[in-house]
């Protein structure tokens, strides 16, 4: 795997969460179809609602119910987000190589932040739940008013709180929508094929780097990449 910019290696590492550290599935589609459950339309099953797992829930439900009445989306949002906090956040599973993978870039010096369009309060708890608050410097979602729910809003609000280099930091991801975040703010970016995003979607967002489990990430970045380590040569 070719280093995309050899002269400044990467320091800072941005995490997505559903589809990158965890398989969030059960929860999610349960959620969703609990919330479609109180309106006229028929209600999906869980294999049919994946590729609302990474989005904005808020468009998802759009579609869903084929409406852009902010009513009508504000209570399906509402209904979700009740099951969810009881119990749907917990219905989650951490990707097995998750924990020694972050372990590693942590004790290499990088600095780990999440970059999640999921809720900060449920993604605070999610990583609270599964022991995986320890690894990061700080939690970023969006607001439960819809504020930040855009993944470049959110990378461009972390970039500036933190105060890092765009040069240094990469953004990682499933979903066309963190690959498409990372480049908004001008930040390599790197795809993991396990998730949500196909095939097709990951190769049309075209990320820096694709990996095919999150130790080969933090193998790379820490052989090669790593804070205080010589830069890839070019060629």
């Amino acid at each position: 795997m070719k280093n995309p910019n050899p002269e400044k290696p990467v320091d800072t590492v941005l995490f997505d969460l559903d589809g990158t550290l965890t398989d969030p599935k059960e929860g999610i589609t349960r959620c969703i179809r609990f919330a479609l459950g109180h309106f006229e339309v028929e209600v999906p099953d869980a294999d049919s609602l994946v590729w609302c797992i990474g989005p904005p829930l808020r468009a998802s439900f759009s579609t869903l119910l084929d409406t852009r009445d902010d009513r009508v989306l504000d209570q399906a949002l509402s209904l979700y987000r009740k099951r969810f906090s009881e119990k749907g956040m917990y219905e989650n599973r951490v990707y097995p190589d998750v924990p020694a993978a972050l372990e590693t870039l942590k004790s290499g010096g990088f600095g780990i932040f999440l970059a999640t369009s999921k809720p900060r309060v449920f993604a605070q708890k999610i990583l609270d739940h599964f022991g995986l608050a320890r690894f990061f410097k700080r939690i970023y979602g969006a607001e439960l008013d819809g504020r930040l729910v855009d993944k470049g809003e959110l990378i461009a609000h972390i970039i500036r709180s933190e105060s890092l280099s765009r040069d240094t930091a990469l953004m990682v991801g499933d979903r066309r929508f963190d690959i498409d975040g990372g480049k908004k703010n001008g930040v390599m970016t790197a795809a993991v094929t396990y998730g949500y995003g196909s095939t097709d979607e990951l190769k049309a967002a075209e990320p820096d780097m694709i990996f095919h489990s999150l130790t080969a990430l933090g193998s790379f970045l820490t052989n090669s990449q790593g804070p205080g380590r010589p830069p890839l040569p070019h060629g």
